[in-house]
């Protein structure tokens, strides 16, 4: 499971990457932001949480006690810093080309009482990657805070990304016939606030039951390669103000509406077979 150690100060290598994304699905880098900067993010999350989980369709069942919410790029504070991040650039521009698109903002968060997600991919495998073997977009993952193992961490199976059943309901759920192998394929991840990784959607994966009295928050940037249409599920905008702040680098890869006034977003993308949870 490659784990990047790299310094950002220094040229990134984006071929060991690209390789862990094309054979495990998965890669990481330690310590890309300091903790200060993830408290940060955490305090922007659980603000943005309670607003949504306030309105009516705010915050998007993910399970039991397990929360999806979606969110505009200016209501956190680090975006800029994030999305220019040396090594998340190096790997957009290596995967999904240079005029890849960032199209989701938001977070997970699994309370106390959350339990075992089914296992699963995020959306069904595009024609490209099935017909090109190409990842055409990618998510990173950040922790609000540092994960133990009683959180309910999140599990991946390295290598499902290429898995390509019509026994998949939807696209994206394996038949219970498969969960044995997922789980003698599954890696267990406990990153740390400042730890960032860049994975694949396809991969399967699952949150886990959290037995702890803590909430896991964990930050989710989506971006595509042109073309791949994960932004038609999501409805970031940016205000003008904002827009005219933000630097020429983050502009040619945010193409979202520039608006007077923010609208809370509703989110689309609710994935059915999660609400219930999972029972083995």
């Amino acid at each position: 499971m490659a784990i990047d150690q790299s310094s950002t100060t220094g040229t990134i290598d984006p071929a060991p990457l690209v390789e862990a994304l094309y054979t495990d699905g998965i890669t990481a880098l330690k310590g890309a932001f300091s903790p200060e900067w993830a408290d940060r993010m955490a305090e922007d999350v659980e603000a943005a949480f309670q607003e949504a989980r306030s309105r009516p369709d705010g915050a998007v069942g993910r399970g039991p006690n397990r929360w999806y919410v979606e969110i505009h790029p200016e209501q956190l504070r680090g975006f800029v810093d994030l999305v220019t991040h040396p090594w998340v650039t190096t790997i957009c521009r290596a995967v999904l080309g240079d005029d890849y698109e960032i199209v989701e903002v938001g977070f997970d968060t699994p309370y106390p009482g959350a339990v075992d997600q089914p296992w699963h991919r995020d959306f069904p495998m595009p024609e490209e990657t099935r017909r090109d073997h190409r990842l055409t977009s990618l998510a990173f993952n950040l922790t609000c805070v540092d994960t133990t193992e009683d959180m309910g961490p999140f599990e991946i199976a390295p290598g499902t990304q290429w898995d390509d059943s019509p026994e998949f309901e939807h696209g994206m759920f394996p038949p219970r016939s498969h969960y044995e192998r997922y789980r003698s394929l599954a890696v267990r991840k406990m990153p740390q606030r400042g730890d960032i990784s860049a994975r694949s959607a396809l991969t399967i994966h699952r949150g886990t039951t959290n037995h702890s009295q803590k909430h896991r928050p964990v930050l989710v940037l989506g971006v595509d390669a042109p073309g791949a249409g994960n932004a038609e599920h999501h409805d970031l905008a940016v205000t003008k103000g904002y827009w005219a702040a933000l630097p020429q680098e983050v502009r040619d890869h945010l193409h979202c509406p520039v608006v007077d006034e923010l609208t809370p977003i509703t989110q689309k993308h609710t994935i059915e077979g999660l609400v219930m949870g999972a029972a083995e």
